[in-house]
Formats: structure tokens, sequence, C-alpha cells
């Protein structure tokens, strides 16, 4: 082999190498991202199972008839305290919206601000509710059913709005991930909309709650 060939395959070796290298990366670049989808995947359908799964055990309570005061306001919590997780993780990805919104110099930012301070106030709202299910209870220990039924329904009902909401913050993430400042304004106000209806519902779910811890 001439000293030119050997050059030659020389070169040709090390741009193998090369690409080898940077295909590697790739593949790990593209793994990494695919584990980081699955990860958050998971969270998200974690969250929503935590949620059934607890609404699950309080409407077990009722049929079942043992339920009493303390757990029910263990469960309650543990609902609130769901919601209020999911709310906190909302915040954290509507900063990081709002952030690539400001450095993007977009005209409607202080939009992005202002759901922030909606998210905010409800998201305290959930964190501070002192009242729950243990008032579908009387004094004497007896389940009122059909309150239970009303309450409980409302519950689900809320709790649907709140991964729904969560669907939304996720998919101007995307858009905002894709510059696409086109499609996202019209669908930050919708956020914003749906902040102030599910803050609508929670002042209600207490007016459901207060009146049957009355008697």
């Amino acid at each position: 082999m001439s000293f030119l060939d050997k050059a030659k395959k020389k070169i040709g070796d090390f741009a193998d190498k090369a690409k080898d290298a940077v295909t590697g990366d790739d593949d790990k670049a593209e793994g990494a991202a695919e584990t980081a989808a699955d990860a958050s995947s998971k969270s998200t359908i974690d969250q929503v199972k935590g949620k059934q799964g607890i609404l699950s055990k309080i409407q077990d309570f009722f049929t079942l008839g043992y339920s009493t005061k303390e757990d029910l306001r263990e469960l309650d919590k543990k609902l609130r305290d769901s919601y209020y997780s999911d709310f906190k993780a909302m915040r954290h990805r509507w900063e990081e919206i709002s952030l690539e919104a400001l450095k993007a110099r977009q005209r409607n930012k202080d939009e992005y601000k202002k759901v922030i301070q909606v998210m905010d106030r409800v998201g305290e709202k959930i964190n501070r509710a002192d009242y729950g299910y243990a008032g579908l209870m009387d004094r004497k220990g007896h389940i009122r059913e059909e309150e239970l039924a009303k309450v409980f329904n409302y519950d689900k009902a809320l709790g649907d709005e709140v991964d729904d909401l969560q669907k939304s913050v996720e998919d101007i993430y995307g858009l905002v991930e894709a510059e696409n400042w086109t499609e996202a304004p019209p669908k930050v106000r919708t956020v914003k909309l749906m902040l102030l209806d599910i803050e609508e519902k929670w002042d209600g779910r207490e007016k459901e709650f207060r009146p049957l811890e009355v008697s």
C-alpha cells in the first residue's frame, strides 16, 4: 500500500469514528429526551391515579359505613394536598413559559404574569381550606348519603378541571418550546379563564360543605 493510500485510509477511519461519535451522542441525547418525556408522562399519570385513589377511598368509606370524622379529615387533606401539588407543578412550568415570553419580547407578556398571580391565589385557597368530608357525618356519626353523592360528584368534576388545566399548560409549553408565538396568546387567555372557573368552583365547594356542618 502506497503512502498516499495509507493516508487516505487513516483519514477515512478518522471520519468513520467521528461519525460514530456524533451518532452516539445523538442517540444518547434522543434517549435522554425520551427518558425525560417518559418520566414526565409517568408523573402525570401517577398524579391522576393518586387523586382517583383518594376519591375511591372516600367513596369506599361511605359505602362501607365505618369511616370516622378523623378518617375523612385525613383523606380530604390528602385530596387537597394532591390538588395543591398539581398547582405547584403548574406554577413552576408557567414560570418557564413566562420567562420565554419575556425573552422573546412578547407584547402580551403581562398576560403571562397575570396567569401566575391567579394561579398563586387559587393554589393558596386550596392549601388553606379547612373544611371537607367530615361535615358529611352528623353528630351521631351517621352518613348523609344524598349529600355525599352531591359533593362527591362535585369533587370528581373539579378534579377533572384541574387535570384539563394541566394539559392546557403543557400544550402552551410545547408551543413556546417551538417558538410558536402565534397560537400561544389565545391559549394563554383560555388558561386564565380556566383558572378563574376553578377558583369559582373551589369557593362553591366550601358552600357545599358548610351547610352540613351546622346541624
